[in-house]
């Protein structure tokens, strides 16, 4: 029994095999103990193996000894399970369906931590335990659980497979080789492996390295797309404000026009009612008259009649025309025809300037995946021209400025501060800040064909003047057995295989530069990332100074 105060070991009282606490416990002469039925299951039938060994250290016994109870063991145990001594949950290793199985485990199978290629079987940890402790189990190759051990087995002979035969690409072992597999190319599947390893570890690079370029273009988009909303919120806030005050101005002018309206109305009212007054003020004088005139007429008096008669003043002139011009009621009517021109006018500039509106949105450059196909570069060819004034002196240009070729005697070009005197260059006279395409043609021994800032150096060195020498320009030089590419005069050696058509793709926003080989199809050459701060330059130049050289930009359809 243990002694009070100490808590009993599980493992000590537990069967290595089923890693339960011991039933019917025997032990085996090395010293380790099982349950009689686990070590029974382990061993098989009588006869059926000639020598039996111990699941732990592997000892083996000849003849299979006899198995007998160890009593004492037995009543520690039982002793134990009343005293609440429990195995260790092992739920958490038990293998499920998609588990690699311990082979070695009787009843409840537990997960396997690795397989042995050379026992082609599987073990948990407790099973696994003599192949770090035994000698000769030590030099077996332990591999993840695996669940084809069994496709390490020649189907053929039960051998196992440790050759790879070139000639017929499979998998071999050794009777293999000298049967069917007689005289071919075989080496061992570790030597395979080897060379395979090399393939895959190169594979693996470019693959991570393509991982790596998207991952940074899907940074790039992902900045693109913030930078598209931030630029659309900016946009429609400012236009919105535009707007408001647009709305602003024509609440101010229909105010004023109002106020105009207003004013000349109460001016006209006053006019027409003073002229209406002095009307009924006449109106009445006119009517006292009358009055007056009457009631002489009724006179029957004769005396009196003429008396009266001769003391009446004689009617007073009109102060007004007797006759007022009434026109049709048309007073404001020519303001509506005006206002009504005024929006009639506006709707029109509205609805042109919202079509060169629309236009201009559909033009916003935002940044896509670079093209593919020839076609998909063609949608961003542009049509270059070679500047005389920038030519080197040796220079001729042809073909409306788009060819270039190289001769003995100094052409007599006035002189021009942008004219490049020490290296044999041209520079172009578009300048390119967005996405462009273009092509040239090309032949001789040597001729660059770049790209570069407008304030690189025309009249210095070669080592800051020439392209691809400075921090100020990128170009391929192409030179028949001698390709390369410099940028700030680091060069980088180029062994593909480059036609006589260069197509060059500019993405100036996103700071990329590729020329491609084309014959029909485009083909990399090669690509640079760079930071982009002026707007680009096409420049050529002639390296070797031979007659043959030539460079001359396509004219794209």
């Amino acid at each position: 029994m243990a002694h009070k105060g100490v808590e009993p070991n599980t493992e000590t009282f537990s069967c290595s095999v089923c890693l339960d606490l011991l039933t019917e416990p025997v032990s085996v002469p090395c010293g380790h103990s099982y349950c009689m039925s686990c070590i029974k299951g382990f061993w098989g039938e009588e006869g059926e193996n000639k020598v039996s060994s111990c699941p732990q250290c592997r000892q083996t016994f000849t003849p299979r000894p006899v198995l007998v109870k160890n009593t004492m063991l037995a009543v520690l145990v039982e002793e134990l399970k009343k005293a609440g001594l429990q195995a260790a949950p092992a739920d958490c290793c038990q293998a499920g369906p998609e588990d690699v199985a311990c082979d070695f485990c009787t009843g409840r199978k537990l997960k396997a931590s690795r397989s042995c290629l050379t026992c082609l079987a599987s073990y948990c940890e407790k099973h696994l335990q003599p192949h770090y402790d035994v000698a000769p189990l030590k030099r077996h190759k332990l591999v993840a659980p695996s669940k084809k051990l069994r496709d390490n087995v020649c189907s053929r002979h039960d051998e196992l497979v440790k050759m790879f035969c070139r000639t017929d690409r499979e998998c071999i072992c050794c009777f293999c080789l000298v049967e069917k597999h007689k005289g071919h190319d075989a080496v061992s599947a570790e030597a395979e492996r080897t060379e395979r390893q090399k393939v895959v570890q190169g594979s693996r690079k470019k693959i991570q390295k393509r991982i790596q370029d998207l991952e940074k273009e899907v940074d790039l988009l992902q900045q693109e797309m913030e930078a598209i909303d931030c630029s659309a919120d900016k946009t429609v806030e400012s236009s919105l404000d535009i707007f408001k005050e647009l709305i602003q101005l024509i609440e101010r002018k229909s105010s004023d026009v109002q106020q105009c309206i207003r004013s000349q109305q109460k001016t006209e009212v006053s006019r027409v009612k003073e002229l209406q007054e002095t009307l009924l003020q006449e109106i009445s004088e006119l009517e006292s008259k009358d009055a007056e005139l009457e009631q002489v007429a009724r006179t029957e008096d004769h005396t009196q009649f003429l008396r009266n008669c001769p003391s009446l003043s004689q009617l007073a002139e009109p102060t007004l025309s007797s006759t007022v011009d009434v026109r049709p009621l048309s007073y404001f009517e020519d303001v509506t025809a005006a206002v009504s021109k005024i929006r009639d006018r506006l709707q029109a500039t509205l609805t042109k300037e919202r079509t060169n509106i629309s236009v201009t949105v559909a033009k916003v450059d935002v940044l896509l995946l670079e093209p593919v196909t020839r076609n998909d570069f063609l949608k961003y060819s542009c049509e270059i021209t070679l500047d005389v004034n920038t030519a080197h002196k040796r220079l001729t240009l042809s073909n409306e400025n788009r060819k270039v070729t190289i001769q003995r005697s100094a052409n007599f070009y006035p002189f021009n501060e942008e004219r490049v005197t020490e290296c044999v260059q041209v520079l172009s006279k578009e300048s390119l800040s967005g996405r462009h395409y273009w092509e040239v043609d090309w032949s001789g021994r040597g001729v660059s064909i770049a790209v570069a800032y407008k304030n690189i150096d025309r009249g210095g060195s070669s080592q800051t003047c020439g392209f691809g020498l400075n921090d100020k320009s990128w170009a391929l030089h192409c030179c028949p057995g001698d390709y390369h590419f410099r940028d700030n005069n680091v060069k980088t050696k180029l062994s593909c295989h480059i036609s006589s058509r260069i197509g060059v793709y500019l993405d100036h926003r996103a700071g990329t530069l590729s020329f491609f080989s084309v014959s029909g199809t485009v083909s990399l050459i090669h690509k640079v990332q760079a930071r982009f701060t002026q707007p680009l330059l096409t420049g050529f130049g002639i390296d070797n100074w031979s007659d043959l050289d030539r460079i001359e930009i396509v004219k794209l359809k």
